[in-house]
Formats: C-alpha cells, structure tokens, sequence
C-alpha cells in the first residue's frame, strides 16, 4: 500500500510540474521548428555575443565600486566569464576601456589585471586578431603616460607578457616597434622586455640582438635614474635569460646560438653601467647596476673581462661603504669571481688583498636573524671565500690566520666563521694547511667572550671532522671542548641587548655538550683520540660541571673499546702518566653520584662508566658490578629529583661500596682507595652535601682497612684538616668517625682523645683567642664537631661495646661543654645526648644499668628547653631534648614527682604556646620539624604516664592539660585534645585492673571533654570523641568487663564521628544530643551530679559553640536521666529563661517558646490577634514567638485557620488618587491581610506546623496564590516605606516586608512543610519564584509553578482545583490571569488525564474563550495546545474543537502582530500531528495561506512561528500532498532557502526544520537527503555550499523551476535585512551555475542583469559582492 500510495504521489507531483511548463509552450514550439533551424544558431550566436557583452559591461561599470573586496569580485567574475567566452570578455573589456579614455587608472589597472588572468589560462584560444588588438590596448595602456604609474603599467605589462607565452613574435613585433631610434624607450617597455625574458627565455633570446641594437645606441641618453634602473634591470634579465638558454642548448630552438652573439652588445652596455652610471649618487641605481653585471661578466669575452677586472672588482668594493644593505653586492661579486676563476684570470692575484679586506669586514657585521637580506648577504660573502679558497688557498690563510689574534670580537668572530667554511667547502685545499691552522687558534682559545667561544667550538667540530684533532696540537682543543661543557649555567648565554631582536641563542656550554657527544660518537677517526685521553678530565674540580657529557662520551668509546678485544680497552697506565689512577676515579664517580640530578644527571651517567670500566679498576669486580648497577640505576629511574630520598639513596650506594671492599678484600688496595678518598676532601668545598657523603666513604672504606695504623692516621688527619665552620661537614666528619667505630671503636675513641689533649687543638684555640672577635664562635664549631663525634660513635659502636664506655669516655668528653650560648652548640649536644641515650635504652643490658648521671641530663635538657622562644620554632633543639628526655625517663633511677611535674609543664609549655602549625607552602621544613617536636612531645608524656598507671596518674597528667583544653585559642585546643586523646588511649591500652574499684573522676573528665565535641576546630571535635570513648571503656574496665569487651552503646560513639566532620551545626549539635545519649546511657548514677555541674559551667565558655554543646546535652541528660533530678528540673529551666532574657546564645530559646506554647493553649484566638498587633517587620523575638504555635499540630491548625481568616477579610489594597492627570493610580497594601501573610509565613516556618499545613493544604495554596496575583505591583504603606528605606534595626527580621515578596515566600514555606519539597525545589532551579513576584514575568511564574506541582504534586490537585473553581469569575484581571495560566499549564501534564481533571479544564478553558482580555483568550489556547503533550492520546477526539479554536485564533482582532495569533501558530504546531488527518485536511490550505505573509514578518517571533508550522504541515503531509498543497510547498521553497541567512538564530533554526520536513513532499530523494545532512540542528552550515547543493539537485530534478524561483529571487532582492539581501543574488548565481542552455527561455536575463545591476549599487558591500559574483556566473545562460 505505501508502495502505491507513493507512486500517486510521484504522479501528482508529475503532473504539477506539466502544469509549470504549460508556461513555457511557445518558446518552446518556436525553437523546435525545423524550418527555422539556421536562423536559430545565428540569432543566438548574436544573443549569446549581446548577453556577453551586456554582462560584462554591467560588471566593468562596476569596477570603480570603492570597497576593496567588492572590487576584487567584479574582477573575479569577469574572470569567470572569460573562463567560458574568452573572446568576447576580452573584447568587451578592450572595448570599455577604449571607450572610457577618462577613467582614473587604479580602476585601468583593476580591468587589465582581470585580463591578464583570463589570458594566463586562456591565451592559447584567442585568434591573431583579438591578440593583435589586445596587445595594442595593452602595449597603448602601458605607454599612454610618460609618467611613472607602477600599477597601471606593471598591469598592462603583465597583459603583454601573459599573451606573450603565446604569441611571442607579435608582442616582440609591437616592443620593438615601440623602441624608437636616438629616443628613450618607455620604462615599462623595458620592464616588459625583461619579464618576458624570464616568463619565455627561449622565445626572447632570438630576438636579443635586435633588441640590444636598439636599446644601447640611448643608453646614453638615459639621464633619469628610473629609466637607468629599468635599463639595468632589463640588462640583467637578459642576461640571464640568455645564460639559461645557453646552459639548455639541447632544448633551445636554434642550438647554433653561443655567447659571442650577445658578448659585444653586452660589453658595450657594460662599459654604459660600469663607467657612467655606477658613478650615480643614487643608491638604488647603483644596486640596480651591480645586479646586471654580476650575470652580464659571464657573457663578456675573456680578454674584455681581464681587462676590466682591474676597475671592476675596486669599483664593486668601493660600494660597500656606501650602502647598508650589502646583499646585491656581494651576489654579484661572487658572480664575477665565478667569471673570472672560469676564465683562469691572473687579476685576481693582485686585487685579493683589496677583496679580503672587503669581503672580511662584511662577514664581522653582525647577523640579524630577523633580516633576511643581511643572512643572505652573510652566504654570498662565504661563497666568495669558497671561490677564493679554492683558487688561493696559500693567500687567503695568510690574510685570516693573522686575523685570529686581534682582541676585537667582531672581527675574530667573522674570522673563526670564515675558517670554518673554508674547512667544510675547501677540505682538499686545507689539507696540507691543518698544522697552521692549528696552531692560529691559540689566542681565539683564551677569548672570554660568548660569541667567540661560541664560534671556536663550531670551528672545533669542523675540524673534528676533517682530521685536524689528531694533529699535533689537537689535545689543547679537546681540553678546550671540556673547558666550555663546565662552564657555569648562570653566566650563559649573554643577555641580548634589549633593542635586539635576535633570539635566545643556545647557550656555549650547551654547544659544546652537544659537540662534544658528536664529536665522540659519531666521527670514528676521533675514537682513538678521545680514549683515554678525556679520563684525565674527571677528577679535576674545574672540569665538575662537564662530567655528565664526559662520563657519556667515555662510555660511549669505552663500548666501541670493548668491541675492539680486551686489549684495546685495558688502559696501560704507565703509557698514560697524566691519567687518574683507578682508585681516583672510582671515588670520583662513586662521590658525585651521590647527588644523582645534578647536571643534567651526572649520576646515573656516572654509574654507568663506573661499572664499564671495572675491568680497569678491579678484575674481580666485573660480575657484582654488572648486577649491583643496574639496580641503583633502575632505582633512580623511578624517581626524580623531588622524590628521591636523599639518605635512603646515600645508603644504597655506602652499601655498594661496602660490598665492593668485601669482594676485593685487599688491605692494600682498600688503604690506596681511603687514601684517594682524603685527597679529594678539598675538591668538595664547594658542595657541601657530596663532601658529606664523602666523609661517609671514608668512614665505610677505613671501617673496612684492617691496619689500624692507617686507621688512626687517617683518623688524625681528617680532625686536623676538617673544615669546623661548615654544619655539613661537621655532621659529615661525625657520620665517618661513627661508622669507622663499627669497627675501631678502641682506635677512634682514643683518637678524638688524642685529639682533645692534643697541642693541635689546644694551639687552634689559643691562636682563636687572640682574635675576639672570632673566638668564640669558630671555638664552639670545633667543640660541636667533637661532641657530634662522640655521640655518632655512640649511637654506631656495637651495642655490647658501648654501655662500658658511655660515662668515663663519651658523655665525660661531651658534658664539659654543657655551659655554652651558642646555639649549634647547644643543638649538637642534646643530638649527642640523645643519640648516647638511645644506645642505653637500646642495649640488652639497659635493664641492668644504673645510669648516675639522669638527673644532671634531664636538667640540663630542660633547661635548654626554656632557652627557646615560646613562641616560634626555630630549631630542632627542643625535639631533640624532649626526645632526650624520653629516652632517659625509662632508665634507672626514677625521677621524682617534682621533678616529673616540671618536666611535664615546661615540654608543655614549650610546644602548646606555639604558633599555629605552619602550613605546606609556609614551608615543608617547618611543617617536619613541628610534626617531629609534636612526637617528641607524645612519646614523654607517654613514657611519664606508663610510670604511673593509676587513676590518680591519669587525673595528674590531664590536670597539666586541663589549661589548654580551656584555651581560647584554637590551636593550643587541638593540641591538648590530641595529646589528651593519646594518653587515654594509651591508658586504655595498659589497664590492668586486679579488684573492682570505682572511676572515682570519671564525671569530671567526661564533663571536661565532651562539650569540646562541638569545638570550632573539626580536629578538637574528633579528639574528644576520643577521648570520651576511651573514657567510656575505662569506666567499663574497672567495672570488670574485659579488655576484648565491645559495648554497643559505646561503640556508636565511632560511628557519630561523621556527624562531627560536617561544618552544619544542625548536624553537628544533633550528633552532640547524640553523645549526650550515650554517655547518659553509660555514666553510674553517682557521676551524674559531678557532670551536669562540670557542663553548667561550660555554658560560660567562651567557645560559643562548647556553650551550646553543653546545652544539648544537659537537655538530653535531663531527658534521659531526669527521674532521679526531679527537684533540679525548676532551676535547669530558670537557667534557660534567663539566657534569654541577656540575649546570649541561641540555647536558651527554648524555654520562652515553651512558654508560649502554654499560653496559646488556652487562648489562641487572643494570641493570635495580639501577635498581629505587632509593627511591622517582626523583630526576631515575634518570629520565633509566632514559631512556638506550631510546635504541636492540633495548636497550629487553630492558628493557620485564624491566620487565613483574617488574610481574606479585608481588600488586598487600595488605590490612591493620581496627582497628575494620565496618572495611573498606586496601588497600596491594607495592613491587615499583610501582617496575617507574615504571620503565616513564621508559623509555617516551623517544622512542625506539617500535619497542620496537610490538613489545610488546598485552602492555604488557593488563598496564597491568589495573594501573590493581587500583590504584584503593590507598594507598602507609606510609614512602612519610610522604614525600609531608614533600615530595620538588628533586633529585626532580616525578610522582605514587599506585599507580594512576602507572599511568595509564604506560597513556597507552604510547599516546604506540606511535603512539596520538590516543588519549591523545582521553582528554585527555574527562577520561578522570582518571575512570580514581578509584573512582567508573573504569567510565567504561574505557568512555571503549575508545571511543578504537577510534576511533584499530582495528587494534591483534585482539591486545589475544587478551591480554585469559584475563583473563575474574579473581579480582579490579575486574578484571573493567574488561574488561566495555571489551568493551561496542568494540560501540559499527563496528570490530568491519570487524575481524570481533563473534562473540567477543558471546560474551564473554552469558558474563558471569549473573555475581555487578550492574555486570557492567549493562555486559552495555550492551554488548548497543551493537550498535545500531556494526553496526546485525546487529541483526536477533541480534534475539531481544538482546531476551530485555533484556526479562530489565526484571526483574532484586527492586529497585524496579534499575541493571540502568534499563540495560535505556535499551538497548531503541536497539535497538527495529532489530529485526525480529514479533520487537518478542510482547513490546511487556509492555514498554509494564512501563514504564508508571516514569513517575512517583520517581528522575529512570527517569522519563527509560521516558518516551523509550515515544517510541521509538511511534516504531515508526508506522501499524501494534495497539488493545492504541494503549490505552497513550492512558492514556500525560495523564502526558506533565504531565510536561512535570517539575522536572527531562531528564525534561521525554524527554516532548517522546515527544509528538512519540506523535502520527502518534493520527491527527490538527493535535495531530500541534502537537506538532512546539511540542516540538522547543531551542525555549522556552510550556507554556500549547501545552497550550491541544493541549486545543482533543484536543476536537475526541476528544470522548469528556473523562471519562478528566480523570480522568487528578485523580490528578496529590495529585502531590509542585509544577509538575507545578500542570499537572494548569492541564490541567483547557483541557479543559474547548474542550469541548462535549454532552460534559457524561463529566464528574463535582461530583467535579471538589470536587477542584479541595481545592487552593485547596494550600500552593503556583502550584497555587492555577490551581486558581481553572480553576474559572473550568468554567462551560462548568455
């Protein structure tokens, strides 16, 4: 059936277009006549020719359009024309141009650069005579003034060259015509002469000699410079010209031509140029001379060019002082020198001074890169050089060598890059040179400066590649190459100066790195130079900077060494006297691989040649090496800079080095590498973190010697060379004598006793003293180093060892120095005396162990502590004590209680008074170091507490906190919260109960910790959860559960911790009640009495949130507990009454609203009506008055009730008169009704008014919302605005006192508390509120909130809508607005139809239809057309009363721009799909007629309107079109199209639709499928594409189309909207690109071109634009 139906559609359509052509009959009968055929073809040859002829005219009128791209298009489309007729456009153009003799030039030129275009493609179809007749237009516009007009005569000139491809012997004939004997040729001729000698070589050469015959006998008649640059010019194409059709003879058309044809004339032009006009003052003629002779000096004769040589060379010098721009010059010197070494001249012998002179000062100007001409410059004079180089080389080193030695940059800049061209281009030359060469390069090596450096290295490489390194000599430029890769970062590259606009050149150690790796791994010849040569490099300091790229290089040769056999890799040390030996660079590399990111990550480069050259260190360290490498490699692989643990790292490799000493096991071997190891000391002063690592090596390799001899020289040594003033290496000096100890402990405690007696150290502090100044503090850095030395080797001798050597050697040595001021002093002996202490209590025999010296230790720690800033953490001097402490606290003997309390206060004290803990980017130093003190302080209140395990200990150590707890700082909270929740823990953790005794203080420590639950700080709050759970299961643990027991009600305490972390408060004291539960549940009666008094004193804490903690709790005690505190209850609540009444917190509420609540009890109708007696706005004591009502629902009903009553007995306002007549009246609030509405709006605030506000449900939001309607636009009373403007005090309600604000914010409290949430959530989304309380978007809030409710609220409208039904008939038109737009949004809901309301809003609706006011009958049929999408289902049978309603309103008053009319359009949209298609059918035609003057509407709304209802009428019609239809289809076809380019969004978004519905009814499934894929919304359109597109299927499929919808065209053609204007003529040309020759009859093109004509004269340029284009693409149809 779809099959048939479809072919009854295509037949329709069929016979639809019959009809179309019915119009084109006679036309078309009369060019079928066969009688008439030849009569035909001549008619419309003519035609054809006239039509050419008019559109080109139309276009060339056009030229003179003063905009630019308007311009450039009319000359396009005269292109386009001459693409398909080039003939005829050419003529029409040679014609206009002949006729119109006054037409200024730039618009002359514009026509011929058109022409020249046609020709460039087309020139190959003109006749002789249309060329002959260009060629005179053009050769007559070229010469028609003798003036200078660039752009005319270059115009016309590239005419004549663009038909000289073609016809070179006519333009030749009419060029040399044109040069007349004894008279100056036109400059443009000649100009034309040389571009054709160029655009056709072998067309002019031919013709050279006649024309040189002319031209030279005026040379010399040229006096103005602009005919001699022409002359010059045209002399260099020439010659040119003829050098290339020399060099191709087998190409040329008379192979018989060779160069003494021309070398007369061109000599004699030479001899013009060179000895007359190269004398000009004029610096462009004198470039323009030099051009021509560097290519006329290949075409003079040898002996002439011999002979001028002498002249020519100095002469082309002497220009180089007198122009900057130097390129043209040297180009053409190096054309003279080919010249001349080609004819084997002598000459050059005696000018090469003068040319070495001039061509070296050209090659020391400095190089701009953003100048191209002066880079160019730069290659044309390194070409010269080759050229000499090659023909003197003996001369020209002799004249640069010298040069190398002068101090000036520049110039030994230039030289050096002179040097190394030579070497690159002249290397055959140079070979027998390179002893010379080298040894010129000893000054250029001691150049500080950055360019000069910069160039020696590139000189260096060069020479790498060409063998001079393996030269004697070449070993200082291999050093030199090293010396650059150290040079520091910071001083490289130079600043450019800041006029400089060069950019950031590489830096000279980044050149050389890259060198030198080049050099290395890629030139063979230099392999056996290099190795083993760039060893002797890696130990020297200077060179520390270089040792990433060297380690690289040598490991690089090393591996091709390897390659080689063994023996070509074993280094033979005695051959090689100045190598480091074995041991030297095995600590080299092993040191600095301890900072292994260090210049550009010399340590894994390192690593690496450490491990290749183990056959070289040691024989028996190839297989351990091999394993161990890779895996310190692979572990820096895995982290970068930032993450690599120093110290972690620095263990790795002393480990290495450990297990290397183990394997190769030899003293003698070990003792050589300590003692390499102690000479490179001094290397590292510079880099103190590797001189500390250093230090370690030592300390390992000496740990690992077995002569203790050397041990103890060695030891000696470094105390007596050590560098005390440096921290790095005092700690460095300490960590090796303390891991020389694991071994030596005997050996190095007698040594630092040595020491200590020794004359050194006591002479280095006798001569300290004589200088004051100084004294002291370079004495205490020797005394810290020692003391550190003693502690470390405490802490690494072996445990067994140390306790017996503890007090007489180490701490005896260690406490001497107790009495000092100087802070690292101080620092290095509580680190001594913690580390000795940690080696105590380590010790097996620790529990043996009576240590006499604790007190004087601890004592001495305190006193350190109280040293420091209370307030500041500086250094780490009071962890390391507090540590100190910790450990000497579980020695033997005890400490005594007093001594123990001033321990616990001053650690206390030290840290609790800090600073708030520093943040991450305060510094993560500082951040460590107080987390570190933080700990120390942990573990001694821990280990003092452990002494003590009662509950008296407990109480003792919480009382020390106690003060901090009740801090007002916040921080100092957290801290004594933290430390107190880690002592009950630990507490809890350590309880041993034997007997059932009583937690005598629990209520108190409940009671200090729990109000902390609500502590501002989220930290404190977690902490006393804490702390109250561990107090919790203490309770439990002396009633005698067990340490495993797990009690529910305690165990909630964890989970409540959440709720802590949530910053809500309402959260927060809700999860307080919680706590409050809980503990009430656990705490023994006994302790009840001790905690309420602990919380009633915590309501005066100044944390005001711990205030009200206390309060929640309390209430939840007495809630909880209260039986057994009945005679509390009366001073609990007075308590409360109280707070209120001083207006301190909001904890105390709850008692006065209690009180109320009492009262309205008994009277509520007095209540009520004394509550509104209150003046507006409600101060906040009213409010929450007013909010008490409600706290139980039977209560609120009898309150809301009373509310709604008094809301609805009087007016919502009254009208004041106007002053002013017109005026209209304002409109004011009756008081009543607004403070019954603010009422409500308190009352309903409550949460616990929901039962009460279910129950009134329909009432409250019927009376509300007709509120809201009759409010909007009201004012306040006068009294009331004058306060508003004067400001409420703080004492009031901060809400809006504006008569429909306060309605709207009761209308959403209703929502709130009846359930609703989702609804005023829903109109919160949609700024539904907001539109509902003002004027102009009040209709749409209502629509807005009809949609939410249902949506959220469906069930809840049966009885709003009952409410709502004896409200129809208002006398107030806002009222009934509102309820229109309310009822015809419900019918966008399905819910009316599931709820069965649908007959009744129908009816409500069609009710309204004829009402008085046009926004009522509007929402109507809105409402009617929401019926297509909340039951679509019942469309069709309500479809005839829906679509006369609609139809009606399409005529709906007289207004052009009816609202009513537009609602109509747009709900016949939705509901066309739906009805039934008979009921659609009798009045389609009438809509689509209807509709159609809407299309080009001047408002945007009924453009998009009408534009999508006829997509959606199409979109119904779908393979059932009727042809009276398919007609307004049609006619629609070419406004849609246009509109595309519509200025506004919507409307264009209306017409894609519309297209895209339009074609399946036209039946052609290409437009149909273009229409899809181009205009689906979202997509970009390129509306030129697509519109071609279009136009191509349009012409294809519909021919006969053409006439009417260019017509369509004409009439968009006077459009006011400038894009859709500028579519029309756009439209026109596509149609006509992909039209027919046979449909040429359909088309007025006289009518068209005179159209098209009118807007070429459009003040848009756009329109302009494609007015040309589209004449452009008429020619098709001419």
């Amino acid at each position: 059936m779809k099959h048939c139906k479809r072919l009854t559609t295509n037949n329709k359509i069929e016979q639809f277009m019959t009809i179309l052509r019915a119009a084109c009959n006679l036309k078309h009968w009369r060019r079928s006549c066969p009688c008439s055929h030849w009569v035909k073809e001549a008619e419309t040859t003519d035609m054809a020719e006239s039509s050419i002829k008019k559109l080109a005219s139309t276009l060339l009128d056009a030229i003179t359009d003063k905009d630019p791209l308007v311009q450039e298009q009319v000359c396009s489309a005269l292109c386009s024309l001459g693409e398909v007729r080039p003939v005829e456009t050419l003529r029409t153009c040679e014609e206009y141009l002949r006729q119109h003799d006054k037409l200024a030039h730039p618009y002359r030129a514009a026509v011929l650069r058109a022409m020249e275009r046609v020709l460039s493609s087309r020139a190959s179809e003109l006749d002789k005579d249309t060329a002959s007749t260009i060629i005179l237009l053009a050769s007559s516009e070229m010469t028609k003034t003798k003036d200078l007009v660039w752009d005319w005569q270059q115009a016309a000139s590239g005419v004549l060259v663009a038909v000289g491809r073609q016809f070179i012997s006519k333009v030749m004939e009419e060029l040399l015509r044109r040069l007349h004997p004894g008279t100056l040729p036109h400059c443009a001729v000649l100009h034309t002469l040389a571009s054709l000698s160029v655009a056709n070589a072998f067309g002019v050469v031919p013709f050279l000699p006649s024309v040189l015959s002319s031209l030279l006998p005026v040379l010399g008649m040229a006096k103005q410079d602009t005919v001699r640059m022409a002359f010059c010019s045209a002399l260099q194409r020439f010659s040119e010209g003829a050098l290339e059709y020399l060099a191709n003879l087998d190409r040329a058309p008379d192979p018989t031509v060779r160069k003494d044809a021309f070398a007369a004339d061109i000599f004699s032009a030479y001899d013009v140029l060179f000895h007359q006009w190269l004398q000009s003052r004029e610096a462009k003629l004198r470039l323009a001379v030099v051009e021509a002779l560097g290519p006329m000096s290949h075409l003079l004769p040898s002996e002439r060019l011999e002979e001028q040589l002498p002249k020519l060379l100095p002469g082309i010098l002497a220009l180089y002082k007198k122009h900057s721009e130097t390129f043209y010059l040297s180009k053409s010197l190096g054309q003279i020198l080919e010249a001349a070494v080609s004819v084997g001249s002598r000459t050059l012998e005696t000018q090469l001074d003068a040319l070495l002179a001039a061509l070296h000062s050209q090659i020391c100007v400095p190089v701009e890169s953003s100048s191209p001409l002066v880079m160019s410059n730069q290659k044309e004079v390194l070409r010269c050089f080759t050229v000499l180089a090659c023909s003197l080389p003996d001369r020209l080193l002799a004249f640069l060598l010298p040069r190398l030695d002068t101090s000036n940059e520049r110039t030994r800049v230039g030289t050096l890059q002179v040097v190394r061209h030579v070497i690159n281009s002249a290397a055959a030359q140079m070979e027998d040179k390179k002893p010379f060469i080298l040894s010129s390069m000893r000054l250029p090596l001691l150049d500080t400066n950055s360019k000069v450096k910069r160039a020696v290295v590139q000189v260096i490489s060069a020479m790498a590649h060409h063998g001079y390194l393996e030269q004697p000599g070449g070993e200082v430029m291999i050093e030199y190459i090293v010396q650059q890769c150290a040079l520091p970062p910071e001083q490289e590259p130079e600043k450019p100066g800041p006029s400089s606009k060069d950019p950031k050149a590489d830096s000279v150690q980044a050149v050389s790195v890259r060198t030198l790796y080049l050099v290395s791994t890629t030139v063979d010849r230099m392999s056996h130079v290099l190795w083993p040569y760039l060893l002797q490099f890696l130990t020297p300091v200077r060179f520390t900077r270089a040792l990433t790229p060297l380690c690289r290089s040598l490991v690089h040769l090393a591996q091709k060494r390897q390659e080689a056999g063994a023996d070509a890799f074993l280094i033979q040390y005695d051959a090689h006297a100045s190598l480091p030996s074995p041991y030297a660079v095995t600590a080299r590399l092993l040191v600095v691989s301890s900072s292994p990111y260090l210049g550009d990550g010399r340590g894994v480069a390192a690593l690496r040649l450490l491990s290749v050259l183990h056959p070289n260190i040691h024989p028996l360290l190839g297989q351990h090496w091999e394993t161990t490498v890779p895996l310190l490699l692979g572990y820096l692989d895995e982290h970068t800079e930032e993450t690599l643990p120093q110290e972690e790292w620095e263990d790795k490799l002393l480990v290495f080095l450990r297990d290397t000493l183990a394997i190769v096991s030899d003293n003698t071997w070990i003792c050589q590498l300590s003692l390499e190891l102690c000479r490179q000391l001094p290397c590292y002063d510079e880099a103190p973190q590797e001189k500390n690592f250093l230090y370690k090596c030592i300390g390992t390799t000496l740990g690992a010697a077995s002569s203790k001899e050397v041990v103890r020289k060695h030891l000696q040594e470094l105390l007596e060379t050590a560098r005390y003033q440096e921290e790095a290496e005092r700690e460095g000096l300490a960590c090796c004598f303390g891991i020389c100890a694991i071994s030596h402990l005997e050996d190095t405690l007698a040594q630092l006793e040595d020491f200590v007696r020794s004359e050194v150290f006591r002479k280095s502090i006798g001569i300290l003293n004589i200088f004051k100044d100084r004294s002291e503090n370079e004495v205490e850095k020797v005394k810290s180093a020692l003391v550190l030395c003693y502690g470390h080797v405490a802490a690494r001798a072996p445990q067994e060892l140390v306790l017996a050597k503890v007090e007489s050697d180490i701490l005896r040595n260690i406490c001497q120095h107790f009495n000092t001021k100087d802070p690292a002093l101080k620092l290095c002996l509580v680190q001594s005396v913690c580390m000795v202490s940690r080696a105590i209590c380590s010790s097996t025999q620790a529990g043996s162990f009576h240590f006499t010296r604790k007190a004087e230790l601890v004592a001495q720690m305190m006193e350190f502590i109280r040293a420091e800033p209370p307030d500041s953490l500086r250094t780490p001097i009071r962890k390391k004590a507090m540590l100190t402490c910790t450990y000497l606290v579980s020695v033997e003997p005890a400490l005594d209680e007093q001594a123990q309390a001033d321990v616990i206060r001053g650690c206390l004290h030290s840290v609790m008074a800090l600073l708030p803990e520093p943040k991450e980017e305060d510094g993560g130093c500082q951040k460590s170091l107080y987390l570190e003190t933080l700990h120390a302080l942990e573990g001694l209140l821990t280990s003092l507490l452990q002494r003590n395990m009662t509950p008296q200990g407990l109480q003792i150590m919480i009382e020390h906190l106690s003060p901090w707890i009740k801090s007002p700082r916040g921080h100092e909270r957290a801290r004594a919260l933290g430390l107190s929740a880690l002592l009950l823990r630990h507490f809890l953790e350590q309880l041993r109960v034997s007997a059932l005794v009583p937690f005598h203080n629990l209520g108190l420590l409940v009671g200090l910790f729990s109000p902390r639950c609500a502590d501002l700080w989220p930290a404190t709050r977690q902490e006393a959860v804490d702390c109250v759970y561990s107090l919790l299961y203490l309770q439990l643990g002396y009633e005698g559960f067990s340490r495993d027991y797990r009690d529910d009600v305690a165990e909630r305490l964890l989970s409540l911790k959440d709720g802590l972390a949530h910053p809500d408060p309402t959260i927060l004291f809700h999860t307080c009640h919680s706590i409050g539960q809980i503990i009430a549940k656990r705490l023994p009666p006994d302790q009840l009495i001790s905690l309420l008094l602990t919380m009633f004193e915590a309501l005066g804490d100044p944390e005001k949130n711990c205030s009200r903690a206390a309060t929640v709790m309390i209430n939840c005690l007495l809630q909880e507990r209260g039986g057994v505190l009945q005679e509390k209850v009366p001073e609990i609540v007075s308590v409360l009454r109280s707070k209120l009444q001083e207006a301190q917190g909001e904890h105390v509420l709850p008692a006065a609203q209690h009180s109320v609540y009492l009262l309205a009890t008994q009277h509520c109708a007095a209540v009520v009506s004394s509550l509104l007696g209150s003046p507006l706005p409600l101060d906040s004591h009213t409010s929450m008055l007013w909010r008490a009502l409600a706290v139980e629902p039977r209560l609120a009903a009898q309150v809301l009730g009373l509310l709604l009553e008094k809301m609805s007995r009087d007016v919502p306002f009254k009208e004041s008169r106007a002053f002013l007549l017109g005026r209209t009246p304002e409109r004011v609030a009756t008081l009543l009704p607004l403070s019954a509405t603010c009422a409500l709006f308190e009352v309903l605030s409550t949460p616990a008014a929901g039962p009460a506000v279910l129950e009134l449900y329909p009432q409250l939001f019927v009376a509300l919302l007709l509120r809201v309607s009759c409010t909007v636009g009201v004012q306040l009373p006068r009294n009331l605005q004058a306060q508003e403007r004067r400001g409420a005090s703080p004492a009031l309600a901060a809400r809006n006192l504006e008569p429909c604000s306060s309605a709207v914010d009761t209308l959403r409290a209703v929502l709130l508390r009846s359930g609703s949430e989702d609804v005023a959530q829903r109109m919160d989304l949609d700024g539904g509120w907001e539109l509902l309380g003002t004027s102009a978007g009040h209709e749409e809030g209502a629509t807005r909130l009809a949609r939410a409710m249902a949506e959220h609220a469906g069930p809840r409208l049966p009885l709003v809508l009952k409410t709502l039904a004896g409200t129809h008939s208002s006398a107030y038109e806002n009222q009934r607005v509102t309820i229109t737009a309310f009822l015809a949004e419900l019918l966008n809901s399905n819910v009316a139809n599931d709820l069965m309301l649908l007959d009744s809003l129908l009816e409500s609706l069609a009710a309204r239809q004829k009402d008085t006011c046009a926004s009522v009958r509007r929402l109507v049929l809105r409402g009617l057309a929401n019926l297509a999408s909340g039951c679509p289902d019942k469309v069709r049978a309500h479809g005839p009363q829906l679509l006369t309603a609609m139809i009606g309103g399409l005529d709906d008053g007289d207004n052009p721009h009816s609202p009513v009319a537009l609602e109509a359009m747009l709900g016949l949209a939705r509901l066309v799909h739906l009805v039934e298609a008979w009921d659609l059918r009798s009045g389609l035609l009438h809509v689509a007629i209807r509709i159609r003057p809407f299309f080009d509407s001047e408002k945007m709304e009924f453009r998009t309107a009408s534009i999508r209802l006829f997509g959606h009428l199409n979109k119904v019609c779908h393979g059932d079109c009727e042809d009276v239809f398919l007609e307004q289809v049609v006619g629609g076809l070419a406004p849609l199209l246009l509109h595309l380019q519509d200025p506004q969004a919507t409307v264009a978004s209306a017409c894609r639709f519309a297209l895209r519905m339009c074609g399946p009814n036209l039946a052609c499934e290409e437009l149909s499928a273009a229409f899809q894929k181009h205009l689906q919304e979202g997509r970009a359109l390129h509306f030129g594409e697509f519109l071609n597109t279009t136009c191509k299927h349009l012409m294809h499929h519909f021919p006969d189309l053409l006439g009417r919808l260019l017509t369509t065209c004409l009439f968009y053609f006077k459009s006011s909207w400038e894009d859709v204007r500028a579519a029309a003529p756009l439209f026109t040309g596509f149609l006509v690109l992909h039209a027919e020759p046979r449909q040429q009859p359909q088309v007025d093109l006289d009518q068209l071109i005179s159209a098209l004509q009118i807007l070429l004269k459009d003040p848009a340029p756009e329109v302009r634009t494609r007015a040309a284009e589209a004449l452009g693409r008429l020619v098709k149809l001419a």
